[in-house]
């Protein structure tokens, strides 16, 4: 998986609103808000640098909220918010010279594609794949590597298509993208390994920030034209560091992982129980 964009040192503030809504999208019946985020306090942050396109590469209008602004996480599952987000993966792939085709027009039943949003503008986006019959992107270079956890009996999906709006300097908005995603995939679905691709370059900044552990060397990945290295998580790992500083932010000073920045283990419970209810 490769991530476009960076949230990088600029002019901007969290939640500066980006470039990148489709120019119809407010016109659009707006998806189901799974949750609303406020954004964390001004704390000084080091500059996150996201990978290049995750092999891939990293509701309702808004307003305050108790004086804090919010961004949304929705399904993208509509046709307005597909296309505002695969603007988004293709403007974040091209800056960073990969290819991308985006996202297709409609959704696959083996998949989820999530958003971040505010005032219905793409903040980010990630896609979570689960493993089917016709099997993973991550298959294509590094089969070998996921059969040895199918074989295993381990339980595999892929998170692909992921990207961040550059002028969003908020560690928050990401975290909140992968925890929802893998709400998704592990306590929603069962799955127990995450896999992404990640150029070489950004190896170093998924195993430290996320706990995910390289699997192969590296190849070249065509879908990118960049060269891809294969991580695993362990969604239990990722459990436990929920568990331990899953919204607290304020341990962030000390803890420099994303797990700070993800949901308490109660504001998880009520979006599992929301995702569960038929």
């Amino acid at each position: 998986m490769h991530v476009a964009g960076e949230l990088e040192r600029s002019g901007t503030r969290a939640g500066f609103r980006p470039r990148t809504a489709h120019p119809h999208l407010e016109q659009l019946e707006p998806s189901p808000t799974i949750i609303g985020v406020p954004y964390e306090a001004r704390l000084p942050l080091k500059t996150l640098r996201l990978d290049r396109g995750l092999a891939n590469d990293v509701p309702g209008d808004l307003g305050d909220h108790g004086g804090q602004r919010l961004f949304k996480i929705r399904a993208a599952d509509s046709h307005g918010h597909r296309s505002s987000a695969s603007i988004l993966i293709k403007r974040m792939y091209a800056t960073r010279g990969y290819l991308s085709t985006g996202l297709p027009a409609e959704a696959r039943p083996d998949r989820i594609t999530l958003t971040a949003s505010e005032h219905r503008e793409t903040l980010g986006t990630v896609t979570v794949a689960f493993d089917a019959k016709g099997g993973l992107a991550v298959d294509e270079l590094f089969g070998e590597h996921v059969d040895t956890l199918r074989t295993r009996g381990r339980r595999v999906c892929e998170f692909t298509k992921l990207a961040v709006d550059p002028s969003v300097r908020s560690k928050r908005v990401l975290a909140s993208l992968f925890h929802t995603a893998y709400i998704y995939a592990h306590r929603v679905h069962g799955y127990q390994d995450l896999l992404i691709e990640v150029n070489p370059r950004h190896v170093r900044f998924y195993e430290r920030m996320l706990g995910f552990v390289a699997k192969s060397e590296p190849r070249m990945n065509p879908r990118v034209n960049a060269p891809a290295v294969m991580l695993v998580l362990d969604l239990s790992y990722a459990h436990e560091q929920i568990a331990r500083f899953g919204g607290r932010a304020e341990l962030a000073v000390d803890e420099r992982s994303l797990y700070p920045y993800f949901f308490s283990v109660g504001e998880e419970a009520g979006i599992v129980g929301r995702l569960r209810r038929p």
